[in-house]
C-alpha cells in the first residue's frame, strides 16, 4: 500500500484501520486472540495507521472490560517500529454516558493511561476527541504542543472539528489532521477542504462506508443486539433500505464497471477526490479488511469522481448515523 501524508510530516498508509469495532460498538467484544491475529493480518497487507481511543471499551462475557487500546497495544507491539498509532482524549465514560473532558490536568492523565494500557512510550498521533466547550481550543494546542516536546506525542489532531476550531488550533500548534465522519451519505464536512489545503491539513475519514451500509453485505430486516449500535443507525432501519435505493444502485453498476465491490467504489471516491483524505474504515473480518485495501488499487478520474459526486447531489437518501450523544458536564 502506498502512503500518504498528513500535515508536515506524518506518513500513513492510504488507508488504516479504525481498530474500534473489536471492543466497542458492534455487539460483543471479538475474542482477543481472533482480533490480536487479524490485526497482525492487516499489517501483513500493508496497513500501517491503526486508530483507537480510550474511550473504546466494552464487556467480555465474564463481565471484565475490554479495552481497545490494550488490544492493539498487544496487537501491534512487534511491529511497532513501521506503524503510526493513533489514539484520542478528550472524551471518558461516566457509567453508560459519555463525557467531554479536555482540562490540561485530565489530557496528561489520559495519555499516560493511554501510553500504559498500549504499553509504548508515545504515539504517533493523539486526538482530541470532540470539542470541549469548556476549555478553550488554544489551550488545549498549547498543551499539545507542550506534550509534543516532551516527545510522548509526534503529532496531533482534533475530531468533528469545524473550520473556526481548526484555525484557532492550528495557529498555536500545526495540526496534522483532523479526523472528521465522511462518506457518501454523510458529506457534510467537504466545506472544509480550502481550509485544510490553505493549512495543509489532512482529513483522516472516519465511518467512510457509513457503518458498513456502503459495503453492500446487509439486507432490511436484519436485526442487531442492544448493544450494537446498527440497532439505532437510522441507516439500518427497514425504510432506509428503500430510500437509499437509488444510492445503491449506483454504487452496483460502478463496482461492476471497474470489477470491484460496492466497499472499494465508495472508498476509493474519496481516495481520488483529495490526496490528504485517509479513510480508517473498520472491520473485524480480516477478509473484509483485505478489501477495503484493494480501494488504493481502483483509480478514478477527475471526471469519474464528478459524476459521482453529481448523482450524490441529486438523490434521495436517508438519514444517516451521526454519533453517540455526548453530555458536556
Amino acid at each position: 500500500m502506498k502512503l500518504r501524508t498528513l500535515g508536515d510530516g506524518l506518513q500513513v498508509s492510504e488507508l488504516g484501520l479504525g481498530c474500534m469495532g473489536f471492543s466497542h460498538a458492534y455487539g460483543a467484544p471479538t475474542d482477543r486472540a481472533e482480533a490480536i491475529r487479524v490485526m497482525e493480518q492487516a499489517v501483513e497487507m500493508g496497513y500501517t495507521f491503526f486508530d483507537t481511543a480510550e474511550s473504546y471499551t466494552g464487556e467480555n462475557q465474564d463481565g471484565s472490560i475490554s479495552y481497545n487500546e490494550e488490544l492493539v497495544g498487544e496487537a501491534l507491539r512487534p511491529h511497532r517500529n513501521a506503524l503510526q498509532i493513533a489514539t484520542k482524549f478528550g472524551v471518558r465514560r461516566e457509567g453508560n454516558e459519555l463525557v467531554v473532558d479536555s482540562r490540561p490536568e485530565q489530557i496528561r492523565n489520559s495519555l499516560e493511561n493511554s501510553l500504559r494500557r498500549l504499553k509504548m512510550d508515545h504515539v504517533e498521533l493523539y486526538y482530541q476527541h470532540r470539542v470541549d466547550p469548556k476549555i478553550p481550543v488554544e489551550e488545549v494546542a498549547g498543551t499539545m504542543a507542550d506534550l509534543i516536546r516532551e516527545g510522548k506525542i509526534l503529532h496531533w489532531g482534533i475530531s468533528e472539528a469545524d473550520e473556526s476550531i481548526i484555525r484557532k488550533a492550528h495557529k498555536v500548534c500545526p495540526l496534522a489532521c483532523i479526523q472528521n465522519r465522511y462518506s457518501m451519505m454523510a458529506r457534510w464536512y467537504e466545506s472544509l477542504f480550502p481550509v485544510l489545503e490553505e493549512l495543509g491539513i489532512g482529513y483522516v475519514a472516519f465511518s467512510p462506508l457509513a457503518n458498513g451500509i456502503l459495503t453492500g453485505a446487509y439486507r432490511a430486516g436484519e436485526t442487531y443486539a442492544a448493544d450494537d449500535y446498527r440497532s439505532r443507525m437510522p441507516q439500518y432501519s427497514p425504510e432506509a433500505f428503500e430510500a437509499n435505493r437509488k444510492l445503491f444502485e449506483v454504487l452496483n453498476q460502478l463496482a461492476r464497471q471497474k470489477e470491484a465491490t460496492p466497499a472499494q467504489i465508495s472508498l476509493a471516491w474519496m481516495l481520488c477526490k483529495k490526496p490528504y483524505i485517509v479513510p480508517i474504515p473498520g472491520s473485524r473480518k480480516a477478509e473484509r479488511i483485505q478489501e477495503n485495501a484493494g480501494a488504493a488499487k481502483i483509480r478514478l478520474t477527475g471526471e469519474e469522481v464528478a459524476a459521482i459526486d453529481q448523482s450524490l447531489n441529486s438523490m434521495e437518501m436517508s438519514e444517516v448515523y451521526g454519533g453517540a450523544k455526548i453530555l458536556d458536564k
